[in-house]
């Protein structure tokens, strides 16, 4: 399929959504309404993965989608995401600004030059907050930590493929401990994954992939990063059967986050760290292409997996 094939396939479902009624636009792209139904799935689908999770004894953690700015530049995300991170802006003048603000609105100039940056940046990814919040209870237990995560997260990157929204929910399971517990983490949740993914019905694969990193530099950390097989994806096809969308990743980050907050296991090492993501709208998305938009007709094997 070509890129233009491609394009087509992806703003053609997009509409074909809209239609019916479960994405609501907004008139910017990737960034939609959700209708009752379409919440529903993803509400399901969430109880599914606290099924095959919730009896792992995961600590419950849920933070809004905005991080405190200072975690955001110690986590060096702007290093290797400049193009995807999202700052939070706000007023701060006198009155005389504001009437300048004004004005500028009212001639149709932009105002936002009237805007400071403000304490808060957009959460990049829902297990940023955890790994700060861990840090600061000092050295880990014996068994390490396992954390729960849901949150809303932000990524700049419009686009017309549904599937790629800048305001998406990620669910997360994060492990903190040692070399051996994290890998373990994520070879249970690999297995997981296929078993959990395979009861809807949907088809998949699962493949050693790499993030997005920015420019030149970033070409030798993708590279790294599938070299040494630090990041799989679960992979469904949405829009193209070439090129399936990821809607699960399980990633090892090695010593990264444990170097950057200081995070100390039981007998003083250097923390490692990984954990699995659930895309929660592409996931709904991938249900609705391959089993329809009634999901009074999806497979009653499937049915059963969510709605019991």
């Amino acid at each position: 399929m070509s890129m233009i094939d491609s394009v087509s396939a992806q703003e053609a479902y997009r509409d074909e959504l809209v239609a019916a009624g479960l994405l609501i636009p907004t008139g910017v792209d990737g960034l939609y309404g959700r209708s009752g139904m379409f919440e529903e799935v993803v509400e399901r689908f969430d109880a599914l993965v606290t099924v095959w999770g919730g009896a792992d004894g995961a600590e419950v953690m849920r933070f809004p989608p905005a991080l405190n700015r200072k975690y955001f530049e110690e986590s060096e995300y702007l290093k290797s995401f400049p193009h995807l991170a999202g700052t939070i802006h706000s007023f701060k003048g006198d009155e005389r600004a504001h009437r300048s603000l004004l004005r500028k609105l009212e001639e149709g100039q932009d105002w936002t030059e009237e805007q400071v940056a403000t304490d808060v940046v957009m959460t990049p990814a829902a297990c940023y907050p955890v790994y700060p919040t861990v840090a600061a209870r000092g050295p880990l237990p014996e068994d390490g930590r396992l954390i729960d995560v849901f949150s809303y997260c932000f990524r700049h990157e419009p686009s017309l493929d549904p599937a790629r929204m800048q305001l998406f929910r990620m669910r997360e399971y994060i492990r903190v401990g040692t070399p051996d517990q994290v890998m373990d983490f994520r070879e249970t949740w690999l297995r997981r994954g296929r078993e959990m993914m395979g009861s809807l019905g949907v088809p998949l694969d699962i493949d050693v992939a790499n993030d997005p990193f920015f420019g030149r530099a970033g070409t030798m950390l993708s590279n790294n990063q599938r070299d040494q097989k630090l990041k799989f994806e679960l992979l469904i096809p949405i829009t193209s059967e070439e090129k399936p969308t990821a809607c699960l990743s399980f990633n090892y980050h090695q010593d990264h986050f444990g170097h950057l907050w200081d995070i100390k296991t039981a007998d003083g090492g250097v923390a490692h760290t990984a954990c699995v993501g659930f895309g929660m709208e592409r996931v709904a998305l991938a249900l609705f292409r391959h089993h329809g938009f009634d999901v009074a007709r999806w497979p009653a094997p499937v049915r059963s997996v969510l709605w019991g």
